[in-house]
Parts: C-alpha cells; sequence; structure tokens
C-alpha cells in the first residue's frame, strides 16, 4: 500500500491531492476486507462507506470539529484513518479495538454507541454546548437509511430543526438496513434515487410554471417559497433543513466539492449520500446482509469458514418452533425491528407473509404495536435482541404488562455475545423484567427446551418473556412433539447433600459439569434447572434449603437484580435458613472476547463454578462466612 500506512491521522490525509484519495480508499478497502475475512466483523457497511468517510475527513478538522456515526457499523474507514491501522488486525478480539466507537479508544471518536438512531441527538448536544460556548467548530452526524427508521432520530431532526443550529446531518443512503428496506422512509428514498426521473419533472415542472405569473410573481417562485411536495428532499425541508441531493457516495471529487460547500452554511443541512452496501468487494456486493456481520471468510470465494454444526443454534430452533406453532394456530403472528435473518424469522416472514411484520428500527413501536395485535385477539411475537430490548421497557410495562395483554417477547442474543462486546451483550434483562408484575420470564438451558418454552408461553395467556443466548445449542436430542411446561416449575438434575446448584438458561449445562468436577474433589453437589426466573418454583427453593442449606445460584446475568437476587429475595420471604453464593456478571460492563473466553474469565464455566464453590466451601468450614 502506497498511502494508508503514511496516514496517521486526518492530518496526513489532508496533505494528498483530492485525485490520490480514492487510491486511500481503495486501500482501506483492501485491509478491511483483509482484516475482517480472519476476525469476522461488519464489512459491508463499512466497505460502503470508505469513500464517504475518506471525503469527510479530508474537508473537516476531526477532532476539532466533532463527527458522530450512528452504530459503528460504517465507520472501521474512520478508524483506519484515525491512527488505528497497526492495531486494526484486533477489531473484535480480546483487549483489542472495539467492533464500535468508543470515546475511550480514540480521541476522534466524539461519541460511542452501538445501538442505532442515537447519532442525530447527540450530535444536537454537542451543537447547542459549542453555541454556548461559542465556540465555531462543526458537528457532523452520519446516519444510515436503516437508522432513520428509528423514532429517536425523528425526535432529533424536529428538535435541530426548530433550534436553527449548525449541523449537517449525512444521509449514508446504502438503499438497504441490515436486511431488506422496510416502511415509508424507504419508498420515499427509493424514489428519490430514480434520478433522471425526479430531475426530468422537476425541470419541467419548472419550465411549465415559469410561464405563468401570479400577482405579479412567477408561480415557481410562490411554489418553491410554499414548499410544494414537487422537489426531492421535501420531507427533510419542511422539518427545517436545506436538503441537497442525492449525490453519488462514490465519487471522492464531487463529495468533497459538495461538503465544502456545505461545512460554512448556516442551519441544519441534510447531505443525502448514496451508497453501495459492500462496495468494492462483489461477494458482499451480491449479498450484502450476509456480510453485514461477516464470519471468517476466505477472500477468493467470499466462501464463509464456519466451524462444522454439531447442534442447531437457539435463533435457529425459535424460527422453526414459530412457524410449526403457527401452522397450528392462525392467530400466532411475527413482529421484527428490522432484524429477520438475525432473530430466525425470515423463514416465518417467507410461510406467512400476511402475518409478519418488519417495523423498522422502533424497538419502542414494535412492542406496543404487538400490544395492539393482543388487545385485538391475536397472539404475537416480538423478536428483539435482548440488548436492544431495553429501549422498550416503558412499552413492556406500561402497555403490555399492566394491561395483562398475552404478548410474547423472544430475547435473542440473551447473555454473553462475544466479540460485539458491551453494547450488545444481553446481561440486564432479568434484571429489568422480573421486576414487573404480571410477567412470566423464562430461561431454556438448552436447545430443546426453548421449543417447549415457546409453545408454553402460548398456554399461559399473559405477558412471557423468553431469553435465549447467540450462538449453536448444546447437542441435545430434539423432541419431535412440543410439551407445555407448568407454569413456574423446575425440576431437579440431581440432589447434593453437600451443596445444591441453582442454574437458570445456558448455565445449566457448565454447572452440570462443575457437579461432575465438584464430584471428584469429594463434593456431593446437586443442580436444578430452574426455568423459571419469575415465577420462581418455591416448592423446589424449599426443598433445596433444606438439604443442608447451602446453594449457590448462576446466571448470565447481571447480579445486580438478577436470578440470584431473586432467590435471596424468595428465601428472605418465606423465612427459610440458607447461605447462598450467587454467581453472575458483576457491577462492570464486560468488554469483547469470544463467549468462553469471557465466560472463563468471570468465573462462569464450569472449571469456575467449581472452583468458586470449592473456596466458598472452604471459607464456609472455617468458619468466615
Amino acid at each position: 500500500m502506497k498511502h494508508l500506512p503514511n496516514i496517521r491521522g486526518p492530518q496526513d490525509l489532508k496533505k494528498l491531492s483530492p485525485e490520490a484519495l480514492c487510491a486511500v480508499a481503495a486501500e482501506i478497502r483492501e485491509t478491511i476486507i483483509a482484516s475482517i475475512s480472519e476476525t469476522g466483523g461488519h464489512l459491508a457497511s463499512s466497505l460502503g462507506a470508505a469513500d464517504l468517510i475518506t471525503a469527510l475527513h479530508y474537508v473537516y478538522n476531526s477532532p476539532a470539529d466533532k463527527i458522530v456515526f450512528d452504530t459503528g457499523h460504517q465507520a472501521y474507514a474512520h478508524k483506519l484513518l484515525t491512527g488505528r491501522l497497526e492495531g486494526f488486525k484486533t477489531v473484535r478480539r480480546k483487549n483489542g479495538l472495539s467492533g464500535f466507537l468508543k470515546r475511550h479508544e480514540s480521541v476522534h471518536d466524539a461519541f460511542g454507541a452501538g445501538h442505532a438512531s442515537t447519532a442525530l441527538s447527540a450530535a444536537a448536544g454537542m451543537a447547542a454546548s459549542r453555541d454556548l460556548s461559542g465556540s465555531l467548530h462543526k458537528i457532523v452526524a452520519v446516519v444510515s437509511d436503516g437508522c432513520m427508521t428509528g423514532g429517536m432520530a425523528w425526535e432529533a431532526l424536529q428538535n435541530i430543526g426548530q433550534s436553527g443550529t449548525d449541523l449537517l446531518a449525512v444521509l449514508n443512503d446504502n438503499q438497504m438496513f441490515i436486511s431488506r428496506r422496510v416502511g415509508r422512509l424507504g419508498r420515499i428514498l427509493t424514489r428519490l434515487l430514480t434520478n433522471g426521473t425526479v430531475q426530468n419533472a422537476e425541470r419541467k415542472a419548472e419550465v411549465f410554471l415559469n410561464r405563468f405569473q401570479f400577482w405579479g410573481k412567477s408561480i415557481l417562485k410562490v411554489a418553491k417559497r410554499t414548499r410544494v411536495l414537487l422537489f426531492p428532499g421535501m420531507i427533510f425541508e419542511e422539518m427545517g433543513f436545506t436538503y441537497f441531493g442525492p449525490v453519488d457516495g462514490h465519487d471522492i471529487p464531487e463529495l468533497i466539492e459538495v461538503l465544502g460547500y456545505v461545512k460554512n452554511m448556516k442551519g441544519p443541512v441534510l447531505l443525502h449520500v448514496v451508497t453501495k452496501k459492500g462496495k468494492g468487494y462483489e461477494p458482499a456486493e451480491e449479498e450484502p446482509t450476509e456480510f453485514h456481520g461477516a464470519p471468517v471468510f476466505n477472500i477468493e470465494t467470499g466462501e464463509t469458514k464456519k466451524a462444522a454444526a454439531t447442534a442447531p443454534s437457539f435463533t435457529k430452533v425459535f424460527g422453526q418452533a414459530m412457524v410449526r406453532l403457527a401452522e397450528k394456530n392462525p392467530k400466532i403472528c411475527a413482529i421484527t425491528a428490522a432484524m429477520p435473518e438475525g432473530t430466525g424469522l425470515d423463514k416465518f416472514r417467507d410461510t406467512f407473509p400476511g402475518r409478519y411484520y418488519d417495523v423498522g428500527i422502533a424497538e419502542e413501536h414494535a412492542l406496543t404495536f404487538a400490544a395492539g395485535l393482543a388487545a385485538d385477539g391475536l397472539r404475537p411475537v416480538a423478536a428483539i435482541y435482548s440488548s436492544f430490548i431495553q429501549r422498550a421497557f416503558d412499552q413492556i410495562m406500561h402497555d403490555i404488562c399492566l394491561q395483562k395483554l398475552p404478548v410474547v417477547v423472544a430475547l435473542d442474543r440473551a447473555g454473553l455475545v462475544g466479540e460485539d462486546g458491551p453494547t450488545h451483550h444481553g446481561v440486564f434483562d432479568l434484571s429489568l423484567f422480573r421486576m414487573l408484575p404480571d410477567i412470566v420470564v423464562m430461561a431454556p438451558a438448552d436447545e430443546n427446551e426453548l421449543q417447549h418454552m415457546l409453545s408454553s408461553a402460548f398456554s399461559y395467556n399473559m405477558p412471557v418473556v423468553i431469553r435465549y443466548p447467540r450462538g449453536r445449542g448444546f447437542g441435545v436430542e430434539m423432541d419431535a412433539e412440543f410439551k407445555n411446561y407448568p407454569l413456574g416449575k423446575g425440576r431437579w438434575l440431581s440432589k447434593g447433600g453437600d451443596i445444591n446448584i441453582l442454574a437458570v438458561g445456558n448455565r445449566v449445562h457448565p454447572a452440570l459439569e462443575a457437579a461432575r468436577l465438584l464430584k471428584a474433589r469429594g463434593i456431593n453437589a446437586g443442580v436444578a434447572d430452574m426455568r423459571f426466573i419469575k415465577p420462581l418454583d418455591l416448592e423446589l427453593l424449599t426443598e433445596a434449603c433444606g438439604f443442608g442449606g447451602r446453594l449457590v445460584t448462576v446466571e448470565d446475568n447481571s447480579l445486580a437484580g438478577g436470578f440470584g437476587s431473586a432467590v435471596l429475595e424468595a428465601v428472605n420471604a418465606a423465612g427459610l435458613q440458607a447461605r447462598i453464593l450467587r454467581l453472575g456478571i458483576p457491577d462492570n460492563y464486560v468488554e469483547q472476547g469470544k463467549p468462553d473466553e469471557l465466560y472463563a474469565e468471570l468465573g462462569l464455566d464450569a472449571n469456575g463454578i467449581a472452583a468458586a464453590v470449592t473456596s466458598w466451601l472452604s471459607r464456609l468450614g472455617a468458619g468466615k462466612e
């Protein structure tokens, strides 16, 4: 590579001629492809945004000027242009660079985020702070078209338009979200992209209207002044923005010219830039969804290097169970927030298109929409990633639980998700939802229990949360027929005379292995698969306290307010006598790494559980606890 190794920051980029920037962007793509082929990561979006980000850093002066990115999926080029080339091969690896933006990773990361639709709000706050201080630096928010479906983005747009502050919003329109584009905004943007049609219509309208006078004034001027809907971007102009576009997001000289022009404009500006997801790598251009969050792949062929499947993923089992259940019950419908493939609902979508709803990146709307479906007699299932459901807590509390509506919330990616790190770990859902009245919270030990829990959820006729992890199951035998679990009942897998481990979710199998390790050390440990976090199985808990009163709770949720806390509260309320050791996520954010690495580091794998139990029993025996 000729240029990129010499770029330690945006100031080095500015030493190059505009003509050399195309070569820089090509080297950026080459670096991203080479690295992500080995580590996995967000490939297609970052390839598509490479030219745009190169132009932005050429025109603006980061870190004095603030460039805010939505989610960070598109920002690998930003990392490479801001001094992180040498460490780029560590992206998403333990102790390496984050796959997203982090304020403590670089002064050029103006705002960190892993969830969508935050950039405009953050940029608005930065602009307000700048205005109060009398500073003159620029604020840019780079927002993908997918992020514009989030309600928070529109709240920010109306606020920015009302304030009239100087701010550039760059709409990076790659003509799809993570999956296919949905919603009315998507249709509007698609119309705007038919440049020839739009420009032809505009020219003809101008020629026609200019021939007429109204009270001595050109009708064309009146039409423009009154915002007649003849021109692209009118929706944004009505919100107080000056609209430019659509602009070719891969024509760097044109981008530099346009950015240079709008840089010093007063008031809010929206620049509509059209890019191609996966640009520069043919397999990613042809399959942008597959290469959004790409696994390790072969550069020459584009084939992903997937490990031999030993068990179906939890996501796949959920998707298959949804189809089977919906075949029997015509009232079952499914909702996703722009993640049909990620949540496993793509098969449901293709099988029952009339009962499938993709609402875009709008989790709050998704849950109240589900409440509306349930209020009219349907049985909706909203499949959302655990870390994204945090946005819809109020909707679950106020619109679903308070009204006792039978909505099933399927939380994919619960627990530690691995390389995406703290923005995506789903380690707070048990704490969030077990506090709510009139709700069932379940966690399957394995993929077989997941299908039965989904079936059971429809029999309870009340709000239900089922949380399950990312990745492959445990390879257990799958029952051919669905079972319905009794509400709030767990099961003993073994009963121990020295200690009993109460485990939930994907920590049940490691707890069983820990019991085997403890047996080899002369410790008789029992294991219970609790299945339900709410309501707890008080009968099983009472029995467990009777076996010597030494209990260990194991979960992949935050210890603050999680399953272990629920057990402590239940023991106290029932007046039971027990010594309890709680194992789970400590009171800090867990960084990125492979899930097995993280579970081992946190002491939540079989060896860690056995070691913690051995140490605790030793302290109890010595009278130190």
